[in-house]
């Protein structure tokens, strides 16, 4: 079984890959989004989207990253692929599955889903002109309005050439929505020789193990499920090797968070206050403690001021009131 870090636009960026392969119970991370329109794109984007192409294409904890394209041009997005191989990237991602009306106004991401041919054609555009040692991975979802295209989608991403495939079981009009379809990955993936990744609604080692008997996969990737529960990873493993785990408290986590208020409070002094916020949301689903704390700094505007405010009860025995 492997376990993947999804990329989440906004969320996952390298501070949160670094802090969540730290805890640990990952094999790969993919990075958020980079967007190709009609050309090539200069080295300073990818490092900007990868910091970890200067150390070797893995986080401090030595977990590999992929790099994400984004697009509906197959030369442009053939281009750029090559700039990532000369940067080092240990492999490359192509986003089919990102539900945005923005993004899907411009051609990209789920609203390719459209058009089976189209997918097939990106893939095999960017396979082919990267060398044969490097992945091409390819993200999707069941659909853009049904499932109705999703065998055709799913059978025309191997023929390209992709080294494996992950399905969010929804389509696009699902959004985000609960429930995930995993069954439905579960009726094409006997039909493919790939390996296929199960994405969607994984919150927990019972939601995980669901996925795997509901798609037929073992393995899977996690997204909000992992900005929840930090250690969801080590967990689902040792769930799986039936062995004893104990989920880290609170007390772990909230140290966590301190590292990664104060790192956003260096490197994105402009957007620390919401993205620190955001993590919250999904704190808050796992830790009642994230709930209190959530209610006390959400009207904060100052990254400074949020982080003292969780520093402050982290020393003073966890009392918000």
């Amino acid at each position: 079984m492997r376990l993947i870090l999804a990329p989440m636009e906004g969320v996952m960026d390298h501070t949160m890959r670094d802090l969540l392969t730290r805890v640990g119970g990952y094999e790969r991370c993919v990075t958020e989004f980079v967007r190709v329109v009609d050309r090539q794109l200069p080295s300073r984007v990818f490092y900007r989207a990868c910091p970890e192409l200067r150390n070797g294409g893995t986080t401090p904890a030595g977990t590999p990253v992929y790099v994400q394209l984004l697009g509906g041009d197959p030369e442009s997005m053939a281009l750029n692929a090559q700039v990532l191989e000369r940067l080092g990237a240990p492999g490359i991602d192509i986003n089919f599955g990102c539900p945005s009306k923005t993004v899907n106004k411009s051609d990209g991401g789920s609203v390719l889903l459209r058009e089976p041919d189209r997918v097939h054609g990106i893939i095999r555009a960017v396979r082919e002109v990267v060398s044969p040692h490097i992945p091409v991975t390819a993200k999707i979802r069941l659909g853009f309005k049904d499932s109705s295209l999703f065998e055709d989608i799913a059978l025309g991403v191997e023929a390209a050439g992709a080294t494996e495939l992950c399905i969010h079981a929804r389509t696009k009009q699902h959004g985000y929505l609960p429930p995930a379809y995993w069954a439905e990955i579960g009726k094409v993936k006997p039909k493919l020789s790939i390996p296929v990744i199960a994405n969607g609604e994984i919150w927990s080692g019972a939601n995980a193990r669901q996925a795997q008997a509901d798609s037929g996969c073992t393995d899977l990737m996690l997204g909000r499920g992992a900005l929840s529960f930090p250690d969801l990873a080590r967990v689902i493993h040792a769930q799986q090797a039936g062995e004893a785990y104990t989920p880290l408290p609170w007390a772990e986590v909230l140290p966590l968070v301190v590292q990664y208020a104060g790192e956003l409070e260096q490197r994105a002094p402009k957007y620390a206050a919401s993205f620190i916020k955001q993590w919250f949301t999904y704190l808050r689903r796992q830790y009642p403690e994230a709930e209190s704390l959530f209610q006390h700094i959400k009207r904060m505007k100052l990254p400074c001021e949020i982080k003292a405010a969780i520093i402050s009860p982290f020393h003073q025995g966890n009392d918000y009131d």
